[in-house]
């Protein structure tokens, strides 16, 4: 058996093994609970705004683009796409940071990190066979997965198994879903920030990279007074960054496609062979930090993410004080795993709106 090509036995089956990765990712129930978790806003909100389920859907449907036009494994792309953020906690990273804190304050030194905690459902948390546990996926799911982003070789990762060498890159597909993730919640952050009124095209339109945009959408006749221009102007912003990568990533695309197909084998410390040009990187890090100061730390926001943090930390400390007020499958694991791990993987799993649920049941209090 090839490492690179599966990790778990399968049994045959009509599907080539990622269709049957992507399926059984679709079917699991961490992923339909992706629809009430936390993009950027509250999912109760509005109708309106991303959640973890929309903006999984929309790095896949990006990564896909990438791969098809690259000659890539497009199903392998989907399946890291879909997976990618399954180990989100309620209210977005907010809330995995506040476990992290908790965990290391109760002497977890490796807290928690949600590429890993993505992981850990793929393989462990997720629960669809009698003999082992997980979904029973290939390798390639799993390290693309696992080696979301750069770089790879996290403290809490030591002990993993070797086949998952972190001085490799992982394939070419799972690097073209780190960039599809970046180009879909730069380009959909902005769509909801300017529909939620937290920001208006006169912050951005100061910078380079939206200033190339507003050009594009200018010569298609739209107005920035026309209540098209907002959609136009993010349809425009994923084409320019699409166009880039595709540009710059053809040529190692197909070098290391011909020699060794779906598995990379380019050292970490070796430039990506797909990528952004260098003048895109750049503009894209000044319209992150833009967004940052005027988006993400807008105080609507922040108030939100505060009551996040509180309820998180509220239902950890009540876990960890009365083991009763968890269901009997919890309590039931502290036989397998340490009692800081399995409060943390039942609040990581809980969706945004149980999560306050089971905050006001046991405080009898609203957020």
């Amino acid at each position: 058996m090839q490492p690179c090509q599966r990790f778990y036995t399968f049994q045959e089956d009509f599907r080539d093994p990622f269709s049957r990765d992507r399926d059984r990712v679709l079917h699991c129930s961490s992923f339909r609970r992706l629809e009430y978790k936390t993009q950027v806003f509250l999912n109760h909100e509005g109708d309106y705004f991303r959640t973890r389920l929309t903006h999984s859907l929309e790095v896949s449907q990006i990564a896909r683009t990438l791969s098809r036009m690259l000659e890539l494994n497009e199903t392998l792309a989907e399946v890291i796409a879909l997976s990618h953020d399954l180990g989100h906690t309620p209210f977005g990273h907010v809330g995995g940071d506040e476990l992290d804190k908790l965990l290391k304050e109760d002497g977890r030194i490796f807290g928690f990190e949600h590429n890993f905690q993505s992981f850990r459902v793929l393989t462990k948390l997720e629960k669809r066979y009698k003999g082992f546990d997980g979904l029973n996926l290939t390798f390639a799911t799993l390290e693309g997965v696992l080696k979301h982003s750069y770089p790879y070789e996290k403290p809490f990762l030591k002990g993993l198994d070797s086949a998952f060498s972190f001085e490799k890159h992982p394939s070419l597909e799972a690097m073209v879903v780190d960039h599809a993730d970046e180009i879909a919640y730069t380009s959909h952050d902005i769509d909801d920030g300017i529909k939620y009124g937290l920001i208006t095209f006169d912050d951005l339109l100061g910078d380079e990279l939206c200033l190339s945009v507003d050009t594009m959408v200018k010569k298609e006749g739209v107005n920035r007074n026309e209540k098209l221009y907002r959609h136009r102007f993010v349809a425009g912003l994923i084409k320019l960054l699409v166009e880039d990568f595709m540009e710059n990533s053809k040529e190692g695309a197909q070098k290391y496609r011909e020699s060794e197909p779906i598995c990379a084998v380019l050292d970490a410390k070796e430039p990506l062979p797909v990528k952004f040009s260098r003048e895109r990187v750049v503009q894209l890090k000044k319209l992150k930090k833009l967004l940052y100061k005027k988006l993400y730390k807008h105080e609507k926001i922040v108030r939100k993410m505060h009551a996040g943090k509180q309820c998180i930390r509220g239902l950890y400390r009540a876990f960890s004080e009365d083991h009763d007020l968890l269901p009997p499958h919890q309590k039931e694991l502290f036989e397998v795993r340490t009692k800081e791990r399995v409060i943390s993987d039942y609040i990581a799993d809980m969706t945004d709106r149980y999560a306050m649920k089971t905050y006001h049941e046991i405080y009898g209090l609203t957020l």
